[in-house]
C-alpha cells in the first residue's frame, strides 16, 4: 500500500524559458490536431447556431414596425439601435461570444480538484492554467478554421443590415483587440471560479449564478443601452460587457473613436485583474491541497 504523500510544490516553473516554450508548442499542436480530427461538425454546428437569428429578425421586425407606426419609420429606435442595426448587433455578438465563451472550463477545473486528477499537474512539468489556456486557444483556432466559411456565408446574406458599411481602420483594430481581450477575460474569469474548488467541494450552484449574470449582463440577449439609465451605468462598470456587447458596439460605431483608447484600457485592466486573481487563487489553492496515494 502506498504511503500518504502531500504535494505542495508545482514543477513547471523549475524549467527554463526555452523548455517551456517547446512544451507549450507541443501542447498547442497536439490539442489543435485533436480538435481538427474529432470536431469536423464545426461547420454544420456553426450554421445551426445562426438559425435563432431568423427568429430574432422576425421578433425585432414586429417590435420596430409597431414603433414605426406610432412614431414614423425613420424615428424607430430603441436604445440607439434601429432595426437593421439590431440585427447586425446580434450577428456580431455571436462572433464575440464564440471568442469569450468557455463551456465546461470552471466545472472541469473544480471536478479535477475534487477527484484528485489535479495531482498530475503538480508532479509533472505542466502548468494547469497554461495547459488549459493552450487547449482553449487550440479549440478556438480549430473552430474558426472550419467555421470561417459558414460565418462568411451568413454575413454575406445579411450584409444589407450593416447600414454604415465598413468601419475605419482604427475601429477594426479595436474590434479585433476587444475580441482577443474578451477571450482572455472569459478564460481567466471562469478559471478563477473553478479554483474555488480548492475551498468548496461543489461549485455548480455558484457557476449557475455566474452564467445567469453573464448571459444577461454581457449584452448577449439585448444591447445594454436598452437598460434603464441607472442600471446601465452600473452594468457598464462590470466586466461582463466585454464578453459580447462591447466588441459589437465598437464595430457598429456605438463607441465614439475618441473614447476607444480609454475603453480599451479599461478592458485591458479587467483582463489583467482576472489573470492575477486566477494565478493567486491557484497558488494559494495548491498550498492547501493534499494528494494521497499513488
Amino acid at each position: 500500500m502506498n504511503s500518504p504523500s502531500t504535494v505542495t510544490t508545482p514543477l513547471p516553473f523549475r524549467f527554463g524559458l526555452r523548455q517551456r516554450l517547446s512544451m507549450w508548442k507541443t501542447i498547442l499542436a497536439t490539442a489543435l490536431g485533436e480538435r481538427l480530427v474529432y470536431r469536423g461538425d464545426f461547420a454544420l454546428g456553426t450554421l445551426m447556431r445562426f438559425l435563432p437569428i431568423i427568429t430574432q429578425i422576425f421578433l425585432w421586425y414586429a417590435v420596430f414596425d409597431s414603433i414605426g407606426e406610432a412614431e414614423g419609420e425613420n424615428a424607430a429606435e430603441i436604445g440607439g439601435f434601429g432595426f437593421r442595426e439590431i440585427v447586425a448587433y446580434y450577428l456580431l455578438t455571436m462572433i464575440a461570444r464564440a471568442f469569450s465563451s468557455m463551456p465546461g472550463l470552471a466545472s472541469g477545473i473544480a471536478k479535477e480538484i475534487r477527484e484528485g486528477e489535479i495531482k498530475r499537474y503538480l508532479i509533472q512539468p505542466v502548468d494547469l492554467i497554461g495547459f488549459l489556456l493552450l487547449t482553449r486557444v487550440a479549440h478556438k483556432l480549430a473552430y474558426y478554421a472550419v467555421a470561417t466559411l459558414p460565418f462568411a456565408l451568413v454575413f454575406f446574406l445579411c450584409r444589407g443590415y450593416f447600414v454604415d458599411g465598413w468601419p475605419s481602420a482604427m475601429v477594426i483594430t479595436s474590434f479585433v483587440a476587444s475580441l482577443i481581450m474578451g477571450f482572455l477575460i472569459g478564460f481567466f474569469m471562469e478559471a478563477a471560479i473553478g479554483m474555488i474548488g480548492f475551498w468548496f467541494l461543489e461549485v455548480s450552484s455558484l457557476l449557475f449564478v455566474f452564467m445567469l449574470f453573464s448571459f444577461f449582463l454581457s449584452g448577449h440577449m439585448f444591447p445594454l443601452t436598452m437598460l434603464p439609465p441607472g442600471i446601465e451605468s452600473f452594468v457598464n462598470f462590470l466586466p461582463f460587457k466585454y464578453l459580447a456587447y462591447f466588441p459589437a458596439a465598437v464595430f457598429l460605431g456605438k463607441v465614439p473613436e475618441e473614447e476607444l483608447p480609454l475603453e480599451m484600457a479599461v478592458e485591458a485592466a479587467w483582463m489583467t485583474f482576472f489573470i492575477i486573481v486566477c494565478r493567486v487563487a491557484y497558488a494559494r489553492g495548491i498550498r492547501r491541497y493534499s494528494g494521497f496515494g499513488g
